[in-house]
């Protein structure tokens, strides 16, 4: 679970830099990889259920990361 939750948290993490850089133009994930593709996708998709996860979780969870 320990794994799981450092995923989950590293994720949210890269996503809140995307969205910071991405309001003064900067969008690291479509730098890197085609705006359209599946694996965008995907990757949206696995930042939400990690925001998910950490939302449901992280009370439980927070003797691991000390926040």
């Amino acid at each position: 679970m320990k794994s799981l939750h450092i995923v989950a948290l590293t994720l949210l993490i890269i996503s809140g830099l995307n969205i910071g850089l991405s309001s003064v133009g900067f969008n690291v994930i479509d730098m890197f990889l085609d705006e359209n593709s599946i694996l965008v996708r995907v990757i949206y998709l696995l930042i939400g259920v990690s925001a998910i996860f950490e939302l449901v979780t992280h009370k439980s969870q927070c003797k691991i990361c000390s926040i």
